[in-house]
């Protein structure tokens, strides 16, 4: 694998209200506890644990706000930019120089760990745009009780795992072109329709794979584009909605007691 790489946390607020934050004493998704910590945190020190990231930027519509957080004061190579109001432009703002590339994750990846890094970055390597993805049976194998937004394509439905490697400022006219649809960005059909109607049409009557179909989307950009099959199912749970929370939870008192439960 080639030398660590930046990575970028999206740690902003949707816009309008959200109910996670009712009751919880926190203006911002990303300072929500978890096990005991910011959801941010977890994310970040997942990151710096890794030996294939490099510095960490996190962006925000605020980001002071997340600056001031006294769980993130020890975490080196951590930088703080106010984002816009959309992922895409603040995504393009802050893309390096040339064709260097970059992780981008969530701050509500909670469960995000070195392991599902290396893996992710490892199949990722050779394209301009790479996305992580769960396959549902690997999901629902241990996780029964998850609900995700899932693509249907030929081989099985796909969930987002919130890792997203990207080349570059070559991928500028895809980031333009996802900020006048990524409010769809919960609607699977509408997102695979805002491709042509070729693609739709193959994902409705399931005549290729998704690593298909996001092939030929990244081709419209003049750009390499492949989907990261993530062998762990947590990869694609996200604190999205108190279940999720719940879950989440339940995951980490596990991991705990795993730990516990090591030899040294």
């Amino acid at each position: 694998m080639s030398a660590p790489i930046p990575a970028i946390v999206l740690a902003g607020s949707r816009p309008g209200p959200d109910p996670l934050l009712s009751g919880s004493g926190v203006s911002t998704k990303a300072l929500l506890s978890i096990a005991g910590r910011p959801m941010l945190v977890h994310v970040v020190d997942a990151l710096r644990n890794s030996p294939f990231v490099g510095p960490i930027t996190i962006l925000a519509q605020n980001s002071a706000e997340l600056a001031a957080e006294p769980d993130l004061a020890d975490f080196a190579d951590l930088h703080f930019a106010d984002s816009g109001q959309g992922i895409s432009s603040s995504l393009a703002a802050a893309l390096p120089p040339g064709d260097d590339p970059l992780l981008v994750t969530t701050a509500d990846n909670v469960l995000l760990t070195p392991t599902m890094i290396a893996e992710f970055l490892r199949d990722a390597e050779e394209s301009d745009v790479a996305v992580a993805m769960v396959e549902r049976e690997v999901l629902l194998a241990r996780y029964p009780q998850s609900k995700r937004t899932w693509l249907k394509f030929r081989g099985g439905w796909w969930s987002g795992a919130n890792m997203f490697r990207l080349r570059g400022r070559r991928v500028l006219p895809l980031l333009d072109f996802w900020g006048r649809i990524e409010r769809d960005r919960k609607k699977g059909l509408k997102i695979v329709a805002a491709f042509g109607p070729w693609l739709l049409l193959g994902a409705l009557l399931r005549l290729f794979t998704i690593q298909q179909g996001i092939a030929r989307a990244g081709l419209r950009f003049g750009l390499k584009a492949r989907v990261v099959p993530m062998s762990e199912p947590e990869a694609c749970i996200d604190a999205d909605k108190p279940a999720d929370i719940e879950l989440i939870e339940a995951i980490f008192a596990a991991r705990r007691q795993d730990a516990i439960g090591r030899p040294l």
